[in-house]
């Protein structure tokens, strides 16, 4: 199984010594039976005091108070984690939900909520009529037709790197027919969700040793890809940019209903827009150990 070192800078230039507020730091891999964390080691200057929590999903939440005046932050982590994803993976669904449509149980729909809901406003139905192409009979194969689905996201959509902030909705994705990882997660996930399955968004890397995958670019990046709750088998990871379901060489961070709520750094500062100079983020995933600055 390989190991994998995580390494995530973000830097910030003032034009003058500037207050900073509360950062909120979403970077710390979570462990689940496909991925253990063996270090992490979170560097930030100026010095800040760090406050650990999980959020109502378990992601686990680094805020920093910072006391001093700055005119730059480095916010720097660096994690080591095994990978233990099969290549094959098998899914035991339970037998109610190996054909669509299958119903939730009331505990599973209830604490499901919104997750199963379409977040996107979408007055005409465009995206439930372009999904229902997917679906060849009633009742038909779950697993397959979500695969179907998330093939269908990949051949419909190309994909392009966007530096820019934000995140396309599914509609303008479709409309413009190209996106990046981000734009293609979210596609899929509403996709699914008109169909009435629970999906989340996942913020993390990927780790892409061949070099045949796309989702990152040239100086690295995070990644963002959907899981879906299917009964017995739980959350299954479907990765729409690389047409690919399981968990093989990815590595979440982060999960959440919307994917604004998974920034890997959000905060603020006292000052003007144009105190800020520049913003630079490299991300690097490679097989190798931490290096500090």
């Amino acid at each position: 199984m390989p190991f994998v070192t995580i390494t995530h800078t973000t830097l910030y230039q003032y034009g003058t010594r500037v207050s900073l507020g509360p950062h909120r730091l979403m970077l710390r891999p979570r462990e689940t039976r496909d991925l253990i964390l063996t270090s992490f080691d979170l560097g930030i200057s100026p010095e800040a005091r760090i406050d650990w929590s999980h959020d109502v999903t378990g992601n686990a939440v680094a805020t920093a108070h910072f006391e001093t005046n700055t005119m730059k932050l480095s916010i720097q982590s660096c994690a080591r984690v095994e990978l233990r994803a099969p290549i094959w993976p098998v899914y035991p669904i339970a037998a109610a939900a190996v054909s669509f449509p299958f119903a939730y149980s009331p505990d599973d729909w209830t604490d499901l909520g919104d997750l199963a809901m379409p977040q996107y406003a979408d007055e005409t139905s465009r995206l439930p009529n372009w999904v229902e192409q997917f679906v060849m009979a009633r009742p038909t194969d779950a697993l397959s037709l979500l695969k179907d689905i998330s093939n269908g996201v990949t051949a419909a959509i190309s994909y392009q790197s966007r530096e820019t902030e934000g995140t396309q909705g599914p509609l303008e994705t479709l409309d413009r027919g190209w996106g990046s990882c981000r734009d293609f997660a979210v596609l899929f996930a509403e996709a699914v969700r008109t169909l009435g399955f629970g999906a989340r968004l996942v913020s993390g890397y990927l780790f892409n040793p061949s070099g045949n995958e796309v989702g990152t670019d040239a100086s690295g990046s995070t990644h963002a890809w959907v899981e879906v709750f299917v009964p017995g088998a739980g959350w299954i990871p479907f990765d729409p940019t690389n047409r690919s379901v399981g968990s093989i060489n990815l590595i979440p961070v982060a999960v959440a209903r919307r994917i604004e709520q998974v920034a890997p750094v959000s905060g603020s500062f006292h000052g003007r827009p144009t105190d800020v100079l520049s913003m630079e983020v490299s991300v690097d995933v490679a097989d190798a150990f931490c290096m500090r600055p």
